[in-house]
This record gives structure tokens, sequence and C-alpha cells, in this order.
């Protein structure tokens, strides 16, 4: 399994158990990766923005940092050690090994490199796919075709080192950044990304730059934690979220505090069975469209070794919701769920909310009638709502 090209939620470094001491989480996706006694690690895209801030800096001044401290979206500033370098003339190289902690993550241990040159005045940050690192080939991807598959959040992280870099040497921060992955290619094979037309190698990931570590079990009982703590709290509304992008998502849309949030993952069913036997007044559901419309579809556990993205299902949505047979034959077709939601919001076809609504009708099948309200939303990449029900 690879975690980040599954797409699971990402969170900050809090593994571990013990009791709760002063300042820790008391409820929410840090007390739940605490629950689990799991060690979190470390995605692609950190390990490439370290890579490169190694790099440029050794470029600008002759010396590797080692080790390389970077700082991630939510703030947190770890270190990473050096595991190759190479400083010539004209370029230089760092590489950081990959460790994803406590996850079944096939990218563990992997040699994740970046190289750095510099460009002329006003030529920016330009992203290049080394050996090992995949091309993007159909559309339907945060990214275009032909770009390199460097997700966008990394692409930031690097080009906000390298303008901090820049910064700290009096340079003017104009590079292209080669990333690679040591056996890339070969590592490709055990993920989704030959399929979804990613071609060469591997993404570069991550949302947060940390990977949360998931084994089911231990999750699922962290899911149920969740539960009792927003219960014994007092809280009558909870979120399910699908990762910390749908979790902002919620917050800004309903205020609800940290014991309230339960990241939900990839178990769905695991939250709605424990809250049908433990009910709170209202349950919100948030995630990505492509996730929520395998819970539209029937699925309970929306990771993709185990469900997948039923375009045809999609289809038949969109005919529902006035789409013509032509469009309804692009969208059974398209290379990703994304794809598909491309397709219906250009001709004006609220798939996602109909995929929301449907979703919303599955979770109170399996709620078998307990006292539970229940919405959802659907959010793009940026977490952007792109779909949403009415409560029921």
């Amino acid at each position: 399994m690879n975690s980040e090209v599954q797409g699971v939620g990402d969170t900050g470094p809090t593994a571990g158990s013990g009791s709760q001491g002063v300042g820790e989480p008391k409820g929410g996706r840090g007390a739940q990766l605490k629950h689990t006694g799991l060690r979190p690690g470390w995605t692609t895209g950190a390990c490439a923005t370290a890579a490169t801030t190694a790099a440029y800096t050794a470029l600008l001044t002759g010396d590797f940092p080692d080790p390389v401290s970077i700082t991630l979206p939510k703030g947190q500033t770890p270190s990473f050690a050096l595991a190759a370098e190479e400083l010539t003339d004209t370029y230089a190289m760092a590489g950081i090994v990959k460790d994803a902690g406590d996850d079944p993550d096939v990218t563990h241990g992997a040699l994740v490199r970046a190289t750095v040159r510099r460009l002329p005045a006003g030529a920016g940050v330009v992203f290049r796919a080394g050996p090992g690192v995949g091309t993007v080939t159909r559309p339907g991807l945060p990214l275009p075709v032909g770009e390199p598959a460097v997700n966008p959040v990394p692409r930031q992280m690097m080009r906000d080192h390298v303008a901090r870099v820049a910064g700290l040497y009096g340079a003017a921060g104009d590079v292209e950044i080669t990333v690679s992955v040591d056996h890339g290619e070969e590592i490709a094979r055990s993920t989704w990304n030959p399929r979804l037309g990613i071609l060469g190698g591997l993404s570069i990931l991550g949302t947060t730059g940390i990977v949360v570590p998931y084994s089911c079990s231990a999750w699922i009982d962290s899911i149920r934690r969740g539960v009792d703590v927003a219960r014994a709290a007092g809280r009558t509304h909870v979120a399910g979220c699908t990762g910390s992008t749908s979790e902002k998502t919620v917050v800004a849309e309903y205020g609800l505090p940290e014991e309230a949030l339960l990241d939900m993952g990839d178990f769905a069913g695991a939250v709605l069975k424990y809250v049908r036997r433990h009910p709170v007044d209202r349950l919100t559901i948030c995630g990505g469209f492509a996730k929520l419309s395998k819970l539209a579809a029937g699925h309970l556990d929306l990771h993709s070794g185990r469900s997948q993205v039923d375009k045809g299902f999609l289809a038949e949505l969109a005919r529902r919701g006035g789409a013509g047979e032509s469009l309804a034959a692009e969208i059974a077709e398209a290379n990703t769920g994304l794809a598909a939601l491309q397709l219906c919001m250009a001709a004006g076809v609220p798939l996602g909310g109909l995929v929301a609504t449907a979703a919303r009708d599955e979770a109170l099948a399996v709620l078998r009638g307990a006292p539970v309200a229940v919405d959802v939303i659907c959010v793009d990449r940026s977490g952007t709502v792109v779909g949403r029900s009415t409560v029921a």
C-alpha cells in the first residue's frame, strides 16, 4: 500500500501512547493518531522539499546543511538527514530516504533526490521529472497533461523554500528542480499511477507533509474513541472527514471544535455503524468528491485498493441531473472522478450535489433509523465545496 497514492489524509506528528497531558489534543485527528500508538512518517513531497532546500543551499554556499530543516504547511519543522549529495559548478543534488513511519507504504525507504540548477533571471521555478518520477499523460488529475507528477502542494512547498533560501543568500530564486526517485518506476507498478495515466514512475505527493500510519483495526478503534470523546464532551454535531482538507472545510462551514472532528479516512462504515449504536444528533460527512462517490455507490470502505470510482454510476447520476447521452458516455469513459466532475461542471450538471445526496441516502440506510440527522459535503482537492446534500 502507498497511503500517499491512495489519498489517505495526513495529520501532525502526534503518534504515541500514554495519558493525555496539558496541551495534547482532546479529540479529533491528533487524538486519534495518538490513540493508535502508530508512528507517522513523511510524504514524498516533504522529502523532495528537504532535498531541494539542501541542494539549493549548497549551490549558493558550497555546503550542504545536514540535517536540513523545512517548515511544513501546518508549521511543523522536521529535520532530515542527507543520504546523498553531489555538487558541481552547474548543479547540486541532495537525496533523502523516505521514512513512512509505521505505515505500510510502498515508498518507505525510497531515495528521493532533488537536483537544482540555476536558470536565467525571471524564469521562476521550473519542475522536471527525473528517473522514477512519472509524467501526466491523461486529463482528470490536478496537473496538466505533460507535466511532471509533482503535485500542487509539494510544488508550493518547494517554491516557498527556494524563495526562503534565496532571500538568505541574496539570490534571485530562478531554478530548475528535477525530482527523481531511485527505483521509482518499479515501485510505481504497485500503485494506481499506470491506470491513471501517470507513466514513468511515482507521484510526488502530500498535502501536509506527513503520512498517517494506518492499521485498519487500530484506526477503527480510534474512530470509536473519537465518537466517545465527542459524546462525553456534550457535542451533538460531529463530522467524519476523509482528510485534512475536508476537515478544514467543516470547521469553516460549522465552526466545529476539535473534539467534534473524526478522522474517518477510508472507514465510512466504521463511523456509521458506531454512530448507529451511539447516536449523536447530527453527523456531517465531508470528503473528496471521488471518495464520496464510492459511498454514494454503496461502498463503506473507501480505500482505493478495495473500492473504485464507478464512472458508469456517475454517468447514471448525471443523466438524472439532466445530462444527455453524449455527456453521459464521456463521463463513463472519464479517466478519473475529477474528470467526470469537470465535464459536468462545464455542462451545468450538478454532479457534486447528486453524489452528496446519494451518499447521504446510503449513510441513512446504514444508520437504520437511528436518531441521527445526516448531511454530506463533497470538496475538490483545494477544499472548494463542489456539492452538498440537505440535512435529513
